[in-house]
Order: C-alpha cells, then sequence, then structure tokens
C-alpha cells in the first residue's frame, strides 16, 4: 500500500520524447569521443599513451557507478527514508555498467592481442624494467605472481562487471517492480541484496582498484588504496546525483517533491566524503613519508621530482589541484548551510567534486607513462587530449544509458513503504 503523502503528491510521468532526443545526443557525443580518442592511435608511438588515456576515463566512469550502487545498497540496508525520493535516479545510472564492460573490453583486447605491456607492464614477462632487468626476473613481481597474472586479471575483470551487473539488475528489478503492485517483498528483496551487496561491492571495488590502476606500479604497497577509491565513488555519484536533482528541478518533474532538506542532506554527505577521503589520502601519505621505506616512497618520488632533482609538473598538480582543489576548496563551501541548499551554487559544487576526481585519477594513472630516463611524463601535452576525448566518449555512452532507462519507471518509487517520509523530509 502506499502511503498517504506518496498519493498526495504525484509521481510525474518521464518525459519520453526528450529523454529519448537528449540520450540520442548523449549517444552522439559519446560515439564522436570515442573515435577522436581511437584517432590518437594513428600518431607514431602514441598508443600506450592513448591506452593510459582511455583507462582513466573508464575507471573515472565505473568508479561513479560503483558509488551509485554503494549508496543504493546503504539506502537499503539503513532503512533509509530522505534518499528514498533520489534513490530511483541512482537506479537509473545503474544501467551503465553492462555498457562500462563492453568499453573495458578493448584494453583486454589491446593487452592480449596487440601489445602485452601497453597498459600493465606486469602482462608481459618480457618487459624491460627501468634498470635493465625484465618483470619474469623481478623478485617482487614473482613474490605477487599468483595474484597478477593474465589468467587471474581476466577472470577478476568479468568477475567485479558480473557481479555489479547482477546486483544491479536485483535492486532496478525490485524498485521498478513495486512501483506497480506495492508488495512489501521487494522491499525485503531489496535489504537481502543489500546485506550481501555491501561485503561484495567493497571487495570487488577495492580488487578492481588494485588490478586496474594500483598495479601500474605494482612494485607499490598501500593498504589504504581501496579505500580512497572508494571515497572517490561515493564522491562522483553524489555529485552526479546533485547534478541530475538539479536538472529535474529545474525542468518540473522534481518540484513540488525535493525540498531544501533533501538538498542539505546530500550536501551533508558531500562534505562527510570529503573530510573522508582528505583523512584516507592524508594518511596514506603521512605513512610512507613517515616511514620512509624505499618501496613505498618511490610512487610519491615520481609524483615530485625528476632524475636530476629537479621538480616535475606533477607536484604541483599534487599541491594545488589535489591538496587545494580536491579538499579545503570544497570543504570550506560545503560547511555553508546556505551553499548546500542553493541550487546553482551546490551544482557548481557538485561539477567541482567531478573536475577534481577527474585529476585524482589522472594523478594515480598517468605518471606511470615515463620518458627514457624513468621521470613521468607531465600531465599537460597532448596526453591531456586523449584524456579529455576519453573521459567524454564514455561518459556519453553512460548518460546515454541513464537516459534511456529514464522513461522506463516512475520519477520516484511511488509504493515504496518510506516515501511518506521523504516527501516529508525534514532535518
Amino acid at each position: 500500500m502506499s502511503s498517504p503523502a506518496a498519493q498526495a503528491v504525484p509521481a510525474l510521468p518521464a518525459d519520453a520524447a526528450s529523454s529519448h532526443d537528449l540520450a540520442g545526443k548523449a549517444l552522439k557525443v559519446g560515439f564522436g569521443g570515442l573515435i577522436i580518442t581511437a584517432a590518437g592511435l594513428l600518431l607514431p608511438g602514441n598508443a600506450r599513451a592513448v591506452a593510459m588515456s582511455y583507462l582513466v576515463g573508464v575507471t573515472y566512469w565505473t568508479a561513479i557507478a560503483i558509488g551509485m550502487l554503494m549508496l543504493v545498497l546503504i539506502h537499503h540496508i539503513f532503512d533509509a527514508s530522505w534518499s528514498t525520493v533520489i534513490r530511483r535516479q541512482f537506479e537509473h545510472g545503474l544501467a551503465a555498467f553492462k555498457w562500462l564492460a563492453l568499453l573495458f573490453l578493448p584494453l583486454v583486447l589491446a593487452s592480449f592481442l596487440y601489445q602485452r605491456d601497453i597498459v600493465w607492464p606486469w602482462l608481459n614477462l618480457e618487459h624491460e624494467m627501468h634498470g635493465g632487468h625484465t618483470v619474469g626476473h623481478d623478485p617482487l613481481y614473482l613474490k605477487k605472481a599468483a595474484f597478477l597474472n593474465p589468467a587471474m586479471f581476466l577472470g577478476m575483470t568479468a568477475l567485479f562487471f558480473v557481479i555489479w551487473v547482477w546486483l544491479s539488475a536485483r535492486l532496478r528489478k525490485a524498485s521498478f517492480s513495486q512501483d506497480s503492485d506495492g508488495d512489501l517483498r521487494w522491499t525485503r528483496m531489496n535489504r537481502t541484496t543489500a546485506a550481501m551487496g555491501l561485503p561484495l561491492g567493497a571487495l570487488t571495488l577495492t580488487f578492481a582498484a588494485i588490478y586496474w590502476v594500483k598495479s601500474l606500479e605494482y612494485h607499490w604497497f598501500s593498504t589504504m588504496f581501496g579505500v580512497w577509491f572508494f571515497a572517490n565513488c561515493v564522491r562522483g555519484a553524489l555529485a552526479f546525483g546533485v547534478i541530475i536533482m538539479v536538472w529535474l528541478w529545474h525542468r518540473g518533474d522534481y518540484k513540488g517533491i525535493l525540498n531544501t532538506n533533501h538538498f542539505h542532506s546530500i550536501g551533508m554527505l558531500m562534505l562527510a566524503f570529503t573530510v573522508f577521503w582528505a583523512y584516507v589520502t592524508f594518511s596514506q601519505y603521512f605513512l610512507i613519508w613517515n616511514a620512509n621505506v624505499p618501496e613505498e616512497t618511490f610512487w610519491y618520488n615520481l609524483r615530485e621530482v625528476n632524475h636530476d632533482g629537479s621538480d616535475n609538473q606533477w607536484k604541483w598538480i599534487g599541491i594545488i589541484g589535489i591538496l587545494f582543489g580536491h579538499f579545503f576548496i570544497p570543504f570550506f563551501f560545503l560547511l555553508s548551510y546556505r551553499y548546500k541548499v542553493t541550487k546553482h551554487i551546490i551544482r557548481r559544487v557538485a561539477w567541482w567534486f567531478l573536475a577534481v576526481i577527474l585529476l585524482d585519477m589522472c594523478y594515480n594513472i598517468m605518471p606511470a607513462l615515463k620518458d627514457s630516463h624513468g621521470d613521468s611524463l607531465p600531465l599537460f601535452s597532448l596526453n591531456l587530449v586523449w584524456i579529455l576525448t576519453s573521459v567524454v566518449g564514455v561518459g556519453g555512452i553512460c548518460v546515454w544509458a541513464y537516459l534511456r532507462s529514464f522513461p522506463t519507471a516512475k520519477l520516484i518509487p511511488i509504493r515504496d513503504p518510506r516515501i511518506g517520509e521523504s516527501l516529508t523530509h525534514h532535518e
């Protein structure tokens, strides 16, 4: 049975025609970005730079989709009420997972059919490390070979996407079906999915971050890398959620449904995960700096100095972009109640989130590209073009998947048991 409050506020029908037109435009933008990225392969000696840039784009959007999945799971496990009216938009976002799996496939094919070490050096045992020895004779690789090997990489990557697609399908089916019959068994199904999905999600996102990003420098040791990735996943999902909320509010869909307190609540979550990200990132840096162990410090040295002792471009990206852009600027903005509830301001903060998360992904991935001296290649170069086209290309496909799913269900879960509390949400 739906609550009286839910019956009092109609669930506005999705504008199918408008969504279809926008979806078509997003798909064209996505294909355009992917085609321009692929064109970069025509430049001599540019294949690895393009592949690494494409890894940034795929990982970035997969992280946002994972964040949406985790937020939906957390919503159900806590039986939250305030987030019910915006949960549906995250559920639509989960439709991107199967397309992200397809978009990840070019990296796999390039690694196994074209050049084994085009992205991950450890896939090629003959890959020559800086200093002259090969991966196959590297003691550190041999210690990790049971984990870092082609069969495990393929199997685990396939398993990640299977689990994410399966969890998403269960959550979407139960939520969408409840709109029709209002049966509480769908609520129980989602809580069961959340109970098993949270540990599965935590494990898969951690191993995905290790396989896809951390293993680019497999000599490095860090026990906090999965948590860093989780923080960016959720921050990206919250930012995307805010952009969708403001877009639908201005379009008229969410007027009379969203209130000031919904924006304040999601703004508080954005602030909380900003602090959480800063705690994790600072703790990792401080512990490595304090221990001063070469197997750990080299990762930061690559992002600070060149072989001759001069500062490289990544040092200033770390200080200005990561420290101030990723933490201090959004932190001080989100301290303000007025900024959290003012739609055009919180939307600008959300766009800022998405920009600095992309910068953080670049900071963790792109320094694996090195010159003949072993110095990390700069970000602000031709490689930035392939990063941006990859992000636009993969992003266009993900936005298309969201818009394609948008008209298939009600705007809000009209028969969810918590919908009444959500519509009258107060602090």
